[in-house]
C-alpha cells in the first residue's frame, strides 16, 4: 500500500474512478492515437453508463481527449472547449461482454483520418488498464511508454521488435503477446522504461508483415 491508496490522487472530483480515472482514459486514448482528435464516438458501458452523468464522467473522457490531466480545472468546460476546436463527438451505451464495470470504448478518429478504437477500465484511484486496442486484447496501465505493435502471425516479427529496441538501449518493463488465430492478426504490447526514439518506430512501421505500430509517449 501506497499514500496513494490512503489519501486518493490530486484530482478534480467527485470520484477517482469515475471522474480521474475517465479523464486518463481519454488521454492515454489520444496518445496513442497520436494526433489530435477529430471525432469521438464514446460507448458507456456499467457504472460509467448508469451514474456517470452525475459523477461528470462525460466531460472527463472528452477532457482526456483534450490532453487533461485529473488535476486540470478546465475539466468541467471540456465539452465547450471541444467545441470550440470544432471536435464531434457522441456518446451511448457501449455494446461490452463481461468488461470491467467502469468502461468505456472510444472510437476515435484524428486530424488526418488515422483512426483508432480504445476500451479502457477505470480501476480506482485513478489507476486505469487499456483493455483492447482495436479490437484485440492489449492490457496496459498507460504508465509506462508502451509500444503496441499488430503484426502478422509469422515467425521472426518478435525477434524483429526486441532487437530494435535493444538496438536503442530500450530496456523492457514487460512483453505481453496475443493473436486472434493461428496464422492471423498478432499483436505485441510492450511497456518500456525509457521512451522509444521516432526513428526505430518508423523503422518498425516499415517492416514486411508489421500492419500497424501504436506508441504511447509520455512525453
Amino acid at each position: 500500500m501506497n499514500l496513494f491508496d490512503i489519501v486518493g490522487p490530486v484530482m478534480v472530483g467527485p470520484s477517482s474512478s469515475h471522474t480521474a480515472g475517465a479523464v486518463r482514459i481519454g488521454f492515454v486514448a489520444q496518445k496513442l492515437l497520436g494526433e489530435p482528435v477529430k471525432r469521438a464516438r464514446i460507448g458507456l458501458y456499467g457504472s460509467f453508463l448508469a451514474t456517470g452523468t452525475g459523477h461528470g464522467t462525460q466531460k472527463a473522457l472528452i477532457a482526456g481527449l483534450l490532453g487533461m490531466v485529473p488535476d486540470d480545472m478546465r475539466i468541467p468546460d471540456s465539452f465547450h472547449l471541444a467545441e470550440e476546436k470544432g471536435i464531434e463527438f457522441s456518446f451511448e451505451e457501449a455494446n461490452l461482454k463481461e468488461a470491467h464495470p467502469n468502461s468505456a470504448e472510444l472510437e476515435l478518429e484524428g486530424i488526418s483520418g488515422r483512426s483508432l478504437t480504445v476500451v479502457g477500465e477505470s480501476l480506482g484511484g485513478s489507476r486505469i488498464n487499456i483493455a483492447k486496442v482495436d479490437g484485440i486484447e492489449a492490457n496496459f496501465s498507460g504508465s509506462y511508454p508502451t509500444l503496441v505493435v499488430h503484426n502478422d502471425d509469422q515467425p521472426g516479427h518478435v525477434a524483429d521488435v526486441t532487437a530494435m529496441l535493444a538496438h536503442k538501449s530500450i530496456n523492457i518493463a514487460t512483453m505481453q503477446l496475443y493473436r486472434a488465430a493461428r496464422g492471423g492478426m498478432a499483436v505485441m504490447v510492450i511497456e518500456c522504461d525509457q521512451e522509444i526514439p521516432e526513428e526505430g518506430l518508423v523503422w518498425l512501421r516499415r517492416q514486411e508483415g508489421i500492419r500497424k505500430v501504436t506508441y504511447l509517449s509520455l512525453r
